[in-house]
């Protein structure tokens, strides 16, 4: 006859494991399902008729604790009791929702496999003993052990739906959440006002203000496991709190928030802070007992805060362990709070950075309409490397710009603002495209041997109606012509900004009035999903399918387009920040054109005179006459004076008139106030005064000044 090995059961009442090995090192907190048995045996299920019995150890559902020493044959040791378990009349299961943790359900047509006829139900015992206190259990209520295994259950949930928040308001929201209904009734939770960031010490007077109330709504959600009691007087819990209060330096909230720990408020101490948290009055609607306890949130160098729990008169108080759960709520939250103050304020560093790295807005050029678009790698990487520029050029000229810097983090940001103020200083120095690429690429290697990027540098003139562009390893850009027909422009590829040692290469392009260019960065073309050609393609088509959607003779939309261009992105192609530049070409037709060279000669304010006013009889602007050859005379006089080549004069009849004086001289006047005595000094300040606006911009061969007034 086959022996029965017989093992202790665990004392813990962690719901078993179903298809443990025997063999597992976890011992007895492993344990695998047990064939029925009949009601009141402790031997084996025998095997039916005709079967083989399985032998002992040969797929055997028991199994003993490792390093157990076996039972001898024969021998039968009890198994220990169940202690803690709700005792409930009649040994019924507990009567919430589920069985007790180690309790296995039991039915009528099933007996307990448990006991035997030799061992007392311990089930129907009224008093039993507890084995840590040694005080009788009383009947239906939870053990110690029992509460103590729902404590840690509920602070494991709790901190972990705690710890999901990433902001400040997520990081309280769970709190409450967690905490309202299943440990308190209601939750107040009060936090500094400013918060502290980092290291920084606060200056005012320690402020606390209410973040958020949660209370039991008025039905409770029974779907979620929480079986409600009776529902508490909204009167005591719903008047209870206030919006502002101030903690006085040795008040008694002070000495409690100083003392970390959580309170119940029928202390003395706790008692005498209520009134300077709650306000006047609001003290006496929290429950009486030990029905609230009142939580310092603390960081991790000062009080940030405090969070109030409280229950219900119709709820049991709270115990000396809730303090405990208390404290780790509070702990949790404090440092959670702690951390997204710290990512809120580099979430803020991070956005100011990129918004001032980047033109805040474009700018209003002649015969050229701008818009752009900028989206970062992700919610979490607001920074990048990506830039684009539009920096007006003497003669009514536009340099378009967009670079892109290695990565998408602050250092990528930081060389990308570097780069793109060294961009803007060479185009005011009206250097060709590929002077400017080769500059930048000498400033790349200053800043370190790994700054690479990658740009492209294209320069508008609205009056020759021409586009010259040099490329430094960037996308090629693609041209929108007013047809509808989209192409990707040749332009050499070169290498990226920071190798070091390469000649860069311009070339000239024809740049018809309607047509759109589009400059952007690789992050709209190439992803894990496509390659960089195959993404170039896909932009092309796509804005050819947009332009025949407005049709032969209208050019769709700048800002439309933009959109458009960056719907065909999908839910896998946001691998990198993205830059995107849109340039319009309008031009200015050569009828709107007027340009002369006068000889450096004391007679050529008078030609420039007769040469203007000709111009604004021919446009029919006979009104700014006056103010045109009053001007033109001023700026003429001052270029000639110095001048050693022939001056230039040109007018453009655009939505402004705007003149343009050049000579060879690099020194660009400047503003002065003339004193009373003096013979010349106020050829500017006429300019000033009359002009809409006006300026001075170097060249590489002299300079050209220049001014706009208002038509009609």
């Amino acid at each position: 006859m086959d022996s029965t090995r017989v093992t202790e059961h665990p004392t813990s009442f962690d719901r078993p494991s179903t298809g443990a090995d025997p063999a597992d090192p976890r011992g007895a907190l492993l344990r695998t399902p047990v064939p029925p048995r009949s009601s009141g045996s402790a031997l084996p299920v025998q095997g039916r008729a005709g079967e083989t019995p399985l032998p002992s150890g040969a797929g055997a559902f028991e199994h003993s604790q490792p390093g157990a020493e076996q039972a001898e044959p024969d021998t039968h040791r009890p198994r220990p009791p169940s202690d803690g378990v709700p005792v409930q009349p009649g040994g019924a299961p507990p009567a919430v929702g589920t069985p007790a943790d180690g309790e296995r359900r039991t039915t009528p047509q099933e007996p307990d496999r448990r006991t035997s006829p030799q061992e007392p139900d311990r089930r129907t015992t009224r008093r039993d003993p507890d084995r840590r206190t040694g005080q009788l259990t009383a009947p239906g209520r939870p053990t110690p052990m029992r509460r103590d295994g729902d404590r840690l259950r509920f602070v494991g949930a709790a901190t972990r739906r705690i710890a999901r928040g990433m902001d400040l308001d997520e990081i309280v929201m769970g709190l409450c959440r967690a905490t309202v209904p299943t440990f308190a009734d209601a939750i107040l939770v009060y936090l500094r006002e400013p918060l502290p960031v980092g290291d920084e010490r606060p200056t005012g007077p320690l402020v606390l203000r209410l973040r958020r109330t949660d209370r039991i709504p008025a039905e409770r959600d029974t779907e979620s496991g929480f079986i409600p009691a009776v529902q508490p007087e909204p009167s005591e819990l719903e008047s209870v709190g206030s919006e502002l209060c101030e903690v006085r330096p040795g008040s008694a909230l002070a000495e409690v928030l100083r003392g970390v720990r959580p309170v119940f408020t029928d202390t003395a101490a706790a008692s005498a802070a209520l009134p300077d948290l709650l306000g006047d009055g609001c003290e006496f609607a929290v429950p009486d007992g030990r029905r609230a306890i009142l939580a310092p949130l603390r960081g991790r160098r000062r009080v940030i805060g405090a969070a109030l729990f409280l229950r219900g008169p119709e709820r049991v108080a709270f115990e000396a362990d809730d303090l405990l759960v208390a404290a780790q709520l509070a702990t949790h939250s404090a440092l959670g709070i702690d951390k997204a103050v710290l990512y809120g304020r580099e979430a803020y560093i991070a956005d100011e950075l990129q918004r001032t790295m980047l033109p805040e807005n474009l700018p209003r050029c002649t015969g050229v309409r701008l818009a752009s678009r900028y989206l970062p790698a992700a919610e979490t990487a607001r920074v990048g490397g990506d830039w684009y520029d539009a920096i007006p050029l003497p003669g009514s000229r536009v340099a378009l710009v967009v670079g892109d810097v290695m990565g998408h983090s602050m250092t990528s940001a930081a060389i990308m603002g570097q780069l793109r103020t060294t961009a803007q200083t060479l185009a005011g120095l009206d250097l060709p495209p590929q002077e400017v690429l080769h500059h930048l690429d000498e400033q790349a290697q200053r800043l370190g041997t790994d700054r690479m990027a990658t740009c492209l540098y294209a320069v508008y003139d609205p009056v020759s109606h021409r586009i010259t562009v040099a490329n430094a390893g960037h996308p090629p850009p693609v041209l929108l012509h007013l047809g509808g027909h989209a192409e990707v422009l040749r332009v050499p590829a070169g290498a990226p900004i920071g190798v070091g040692g390469v000649d860069f290469e311009a070339v000239e392009l024809d740049a018809p009035a309607g047509a759109t260019l589009l400059l952007y960065t690789d992050g709209l073309v190439e992803s894990r999903l496509r390659d960089v050609w195959t993404g170039i393609e896909q932009l092309r088509e796509r804005l050819a399918a947009t332009a025949r959607l407005t049709g032969p003779d209208h050019p769709p939309p700048l800002e439309a387009l933009c959109d458009e261009v960056l719907d065909m992105l999908g839910p896998g192609d946001r691998d990198d920040d993205i830059a995107l530049l849109a340039a319009r070409f309008d031009g200015i037709a050569p009828s709107d054109v007027a340009y002369w060279f006068l000889e450096p000669e004391d007679a050529a304010p008078g030609r420039a005179r007769r040469l203007a006013r000709r111009a604004l009889a021919r446009w029919g602007m006979e009104d700014l006459t006056d103010s045109v050859e009053l001007l033109v005379s001023e700026v003429v006089t001052n270029a000639v004076r110095y001048a050693t080549k022939p001056v230039t004069l040109r007018l453009l009849r655009t939505d402004v008139l705007r003149c343009e004086v050049g000579d060879d001289v690099p020194q660009l006047p400047r503003l002065r106030q003339a004193r009373a005595t003096d013979e010349g000094g106020r050829g500017l300040y006429l300019v000033n005064r009359l002009a809409r606006r006006w300026g001075a911009t170097r060249l590489s061969t002299g300079k050209v000044v220049w001014f706009e007034l208002n038509r009609g």
